[in-house]
């Protein structure tokens, strides 16, 4: 099947329903004139004013979550420990400051050209352990997609960074919910089950 770019209702839905649909889908970073791509495997939904765990939570609306109050379909990019960027995909319509975290990918295209932006020693692309490293985790991913801070507020509707449908089609059996990483400071929000995994799948962060 050809691969299809998604469309901006796509991601002006449900948080939650966009978090585990974008999961068997591609994300792609064209970084001069060569694409880097890989298989979403891992999301986390993030549900605004009402969610402890989101950025936005009782409205909070500042420079950097600007980008959460515009309408879906747009690039959210954040800075974590002072080291790291992250990709998050807004969704709902503007001024419903929601999000999906991508946290891993299965990579696809541009293997060497990511393992020279990880910094990586050693790396054999026929290796899956090698691989694995690569973009299993939302700071490693970047990092390997050279995605950063410059790709804030982005439409992911145009030609630079996009994802696309590529025919997969995920059953909801193949899906597994668990509580979200990283946000013991939450109360309660962390555990609510808005982390979304492909069911046993090799390339995620971390084991369900």
């Amino acid at each position: 099947m050809k691969s299809t770019k998604l469309k901006k209702s796509f991601y002006q839905r449900d948080t939650t329903t966009v978090a585990r649909e974008l999961l068997g889908k591609r994300l792609v970073h064209i970084v001069n004139g060569k694409r880097l791509s890989g298989i979403i495997t891992e999301t986390e939904a993030y549900l605004g004013v009402t969610d402890r765990g989101c950025h936005t939570f009782g409205n909070r609306k500042t420079k950097r979550t600007e980008p959460m109050y515009l309408p879906g379909g747009h690039s959210y990019v954040y800075l974590i420990y002072g080291i790291y960027d992250c990709l998050n995909v807004v969704t709902q319509k503007q001024d419903i400051p929601e999000a999906v975290l991508i946290r891993a990918l299965e990579p696809c295209e541009g293997l060497s050209f990511m393992a020279k932006a990880r910094k990586l020693k050693t790396f054999d692309p026929e290796n899956k352990k090698h691989l694995w490293s690569l973009t299993t985790g939302p700071g490693k991913l970047a990092q390997a997609m050279k995605i950063t801070r410059d790709h804030n507020s982005l439409l992911l509707t145009d030609d630079t960074l996009f994802i696309e449908d590529i025919g997969a089609k995920i059953k909801n059996s193949e899906i597994v919910a668990s509580p979200r990483i990283g946000i013991d400071y939450a109360q309660e929000a962390k555990h609510w089950e808005l982390r979304f995994t492909l069911k046993d799948h090799y390339f995620l962060s971390k084991k369900v």
